[in-house]
């Protein structure tokens, strides 16, 4: 009698660029720019889209309401439990004060090159626009900004109600910088409590866990959802909304681009780490980034990628991250402002003096926390313009290329975001140099794993194996 011998069957495997998360984004890139030209061409509007063009914007709103239904609990649960676990790292103070003072020094760099290149390029001269004077800009002013940073309620939940032809329409928001004041107040008082504070925290513990595990989920169809965004805004925009404003987008992007490929690398090559390396472990989250247009919604691949490929320690990156993710804004809150502020007064014919340009870098470093919780950077500029006594009527000049604009200032928002925990730990001696310089040979989502698979690749983890 024989005994059967197993057969071992082997499943076909797709290449590794095929499976890969930044090649997946590239190709919807491409699909969502050939079906939004499809779409623009073929009649679609704004006001009255046709099929394609309501498909494409569908697709890439849901895709954001869901990243952003679940920013609120993960930013309270994560703040939560990064406070709780500081007290597992030494000098948590001086951790927390050199985040904050690289936070003001990136924003100092960041403005400086964008009111340079708004005094060099000139972008508001010659425009030949008319000023919007029925616009009826929002003004940002100080006492707004700091009230603002107490809760009105221990959700952070506001309301407002509109009246449009005789039908009240009630919008629920959610203050994010109002949230983070509460998660940082229920996180001390945790430390405070002590032992007793033990059930609260394992159970926030726990939902943390869970709500990260959900938005992976989500995460991982970005690439649908690219299609639908980019689609949408060129159906929308298109390329020639750029028009006269052409100079003033370019402007920004040029700025936008030294921030990321110039400052950025000079300040990791001085700490003595590999510029190659930090690049290709942000450079995930910095693809969602710029196609979700949201630094809320990309949070928790940016604080994924911080601790699993750069090697900042979890208990401070889950920290620093969030804390970044409203308070960090090199591009909406540092090159934008600064650019378009100067583009508003050259097209209304102001002068600027010294002051008001300082006033703009003082404005930049310590005001960005007022755009935490918003679409875009209106807030943070009306602020500014506000400061500066500039008309606010040139806000509404800047809106019609604001979603082209918004994928770049997103993007080096991101990789600020993980930069400066980066280097705090590097400085601190707390990096894990060894997962740092270890080769990207995972994706970012990979938690399916099959039996085959080394155990470094277990749990979604974008580095190779780390003794950490």
């Amino acid at each position: 009698m024989t005994s059967a011998t197993p057969v071992r069957t082997s499943r076909t495997r797709l290449p590794r660029w095929a499976t890969s998360f930044g090649v997946q984004i590239i190709a919807a890139l491409i699909i969502g720019l050939g079906l939004g030209l499809v779409a623009k061409y073929t009649g679609s509007t704004e006001a009255s889209p046709n099929g394609l063009g309501a498909t494409l914007k569908i697709i890439g709103s849901s895709y954001v309401s869901l990243l952003q239904a679940a920013v609120v609990p993960l930013i309270f649960t994560a703040v939560v439990s990064s406070i709780a676990n500081l007290r597992q790292v030494s000098n948590a103070a001086k951790l927390a004060w050199n985040t904050l003072l690289w936070f003001a020094i990136t924003a100092l760099i960041a403005v400086t090159i964008g009111i340079g290149l708004g005094v060099l390029v000139r972008p508001g001269a010659g425009t030949g626009l008319a000023a919007d004077a029925e616009y009826a800009g929002r003004t940002g002013d100080w006492w707004a900004f700091l009230t603002g940073l107490f809760p009105k309620n221990f959700v952070g939940l506001g309301a407002s109600t509109t009246v449009v032809d005789g039908a009240a329409t009630t919008n629920i928001s959610f203050n994010v910088l109002q949230i983070l004041v509460i998660a940082i107040a229920v996180g001390i008082a945790a430390l405070k409590v002590g032992k007793p504070a033990e059930p609260f925290l394992n159970l926030n513990a726990s939902a943390l866990a869970v709500i990260q595990k959900v938005l992976w989920w989500i995460i991982r169809v970005a690439p649908l959802g690219t299609i639908g965004l980019i689609g949408n805004a060129v159906a929308v925009y298109g390329w020639d909304t750029m028009g006269s404003l052409g100079k003033f987008a370019i402007t920004i992007y040029i700025g936008l681009i030294l921030v990321l490929f110039v400052v950025y690398p000079v300040l990791i090559k001085s700490h003595g780490l590999s510029v190659k390396q930090y690049f290709s472990g942000v450079w995930p989250a910095v693809q969602l980034g710029f196609v979700s247009r949201s630094s809320i919604g990309t949070l928790p691949l940016t604080q994924r990628v911080t601790e699993r490929s750069l090697g900042v320690p979890r208990e401070y990156a889950s920290f620093a991250v969030p804390l970044g993710a409203t308070t960090k804004m090199d591009g909406c809150a540092a090159i934008y402002p600064a650019v378009a502020a100067i583009f508003v007064a050259q097209f209304f014919g102001i002068q600027l003096d010294l002051t008001q340009y300082l006033l703009i870098v003082l404005v930049s470093v310590l005001g960005s926390a007022a755009t935490a919780g918003t679409t875009g950077a209106v807030v943070m500029l009306t602020l500014t313009l506000s400061t500066l006594g500039l008309p606010l009527a040139g806000v509404g000049l800047l809106l019609a290329i604001d979603p082209i604009i918004d994928m770049g200032r997103t993007a080096v928002n991101v990789a600020g975001q993980a930069l400066v925990p980066t280097i705090v730990a590097k400085r601190q001696g707390i990096l894990d140099e060894t997962l740092y310089n270890a080769p990207r040979t995972a994706q970012p989502f990979s938690d399916d794993v099959e039996e085959s698979a080394p155990r470094e690749l277990v749990d979604g983890d974008v580095s190779a194996p780390t003794t950490r």
